[in-house]
């Protein structure tokens, strides 16, 4: 059946691409898990706990081990939201400083694993990519 072999593709490939960046953001400190949260609050500000979890598929245990990781780091912290319960996370003036070294290691790994790659195929690889996850959500 073609559906198992592309998700299991799909499941290799994903665990290869974050072994990579696990290899090349090591001597950083840092690892795919942590990027992502990263990443993503430098592309859409300070986020709750819950609105990381959720953007990043994620589950509240292991985004709560990321989160205090990176506040150890002095990458990340957290403030008060509206709601006692409710807690903020967003960049420190550290890691914004050190985010374009970040990103340049990220990006050689990328361009590292496109190299073959045409690039008329990955544009259509994204394109399906986003229209698949659209039609998911």
């Amino acid at each position: 059946m073609i559906s198992h072999e592309l998700f299991h593709t799909l499941h290799q490939l994903s665990r290869l691409l974050t072994n990579k960046l696990n290899e090349a953001l090591k001597p950083l400190g840092l690892y795919s898990a942590q990027w992502a949260v990263i990443f993503t609050l430098k592309k859409r500000g300070s986020l709750t706990q819950t609105e990381l979890c959720d953007y990043l598929f994620v589950e509240a245990p292991p985004m709560t081990r990321t989160i205090q990781r990176l506040v150890k780091q002095g990458y990340v912290k957290q403030v008060p939201g509206k709601d006692k319960r409710e807690k903020h996370v967003q960049l420190t003036d550290e890691a914004i400083n050190e985010y374009p070294r970040w990103v340049r290691v990220v990006n050689e790994v990328n361009q590292g694993l496109l190299n073959n790659f045409p690039e008329a195929s990955q544009e259509e690889l994204l394109k399906l990519q986003n229209s698949w996850l659209q039609q998911i959500l």
